[in-house]
């Protein structure tokens, strides 16, 4: 049994040796694979090459390394009727969530405002408010998002989070659907996206969503790029609609030299790191599934491409 690993070099070796100590009996292969395709029965892979996979003829399953799958869901040439199966491991909503709660904490506690007051040598203080006074609102329901909501509990804050498909969480104002979105707009000061990139999230941050927050919301992007109409974003900005926002995905990555959001003062930015799948971790993740597999049972976390996660 042999499964191909798609990602950096680096990472690639960090993924072989991790799998190699919980599951001695798989080999591993790192791309690109010169041996035979018809070896090759799982494949681990992050942004492989359009029309790469259709190449080997006897997968069994497709892990994504990451927890998005839109850069499977986009190559026209995607094995049919093999399952995909996103990533959900420990690590990954750890880091997530760490994430999540940094930016949200740093808007509330006004950190970009006394950066930039640092830096103009400015000793000025900002009133505070009270962590019950805020709503932090979330933007997908999934497992990063429920862990996030979780974690921000611990502060006091208002919760609020929203799904396309209704759902319900304990102490959280749950909203679903085009109505829903409009009532947890209505009372959010923080606003987390935290969803799966499809046709139908495509742009969603955007001018329409932005006026319907309180003046002086702040915005966090951690899910893709798409998710955020950029010039929609910088004229909020420069209104004052919006007091600030923390991106780590772009729609261009790494971004343009020239972007604006480099120099903008009002946007905090990561290079897309806010959560890492951690090969350690992960793996077991990959080992349990490729075991339920041969066993002819389930497996967990398959995609439904129709949707999109």
């Amino acid at each position: 049994m042999a499964l191909l690993i798609k990602t950096d070099i680096d990472r690639g070796n960090a993924w072989a040796e991790a799998l190699a100590s919980a599951y001695p009996g798989l080999k591993t292969h790192t791309w690109p694979f010169k041996g035979d395709p018809a070896e090759i029965d799982y494949a681990l892979v992050w942004k492989p090459p359009e029309g790469e996979l259709k190449g080997y003829p006897n997968l069994k399953a497709i892990f994504s390394i990451g927890a998005g799958i839109d850069h499977l869901a986009s190559d026209p040439d995607l094995p049919a009727g093999v399952p995909v199966v996103r990533m959900v491991e420990p690590g990954l909503t750890a880091g997530m969530s760490e994430y999540v709660t940094l930016a949200v904490l740093g808007h509330h506690r006004f950190a970009q405002d006394y950066a930039l007051q640092r830096q103009a040598r400015i000793w000025e203080e900002i009133p505070q408010v009270a962590a019950a006074a805020r709503q932090i609102g979330v933007m997908g329901l999934g497992v990063l998002g429920r862990d996030a909501l979780a974690k921000l509990a611990l502060f006091g804050f208002k919760l609020a989070g929203w799904s396309r498909t209704p759902k319900s969480l304990p102490g959280i104002n749950c909203y679903h659907g085009e109505e829903g979105l409009r009532d947890l707009l209505a009372e959010t000061d923080i606003l987390v996206c935290l969803l799966p990139l499809t046709p139908e999230t495509e742009g969603i941050l955007c001018r329409a969503v932005f006026d319907q927050l309180p003046k002086g919301a702040a915005v966090v992007n951690v899910g893709r790029g798409g998710h955020l109409v950029e010039q929609d974003l910088l004229d909020a900005l420069e209104s004052g609609r919006l007091s600030g926002a923390t991106l780590d995905v772009f729609r261009e990555e790494p971004l343009p030299e020239d972007h604006p959001f480099w120099e903008h003062p009002k946007v905090f930015m990561t290079p897309h790191v806010a959560s890492m799948t951690l090969p350690e971790s992960a793996c077991q993740a990959v080992v349990a599934n490729i075991h339920r597999q041969e066993a002819g049972e389930p497996l967990r976390h398959v995609v439904d491409m129709a949707r999109g996660y």
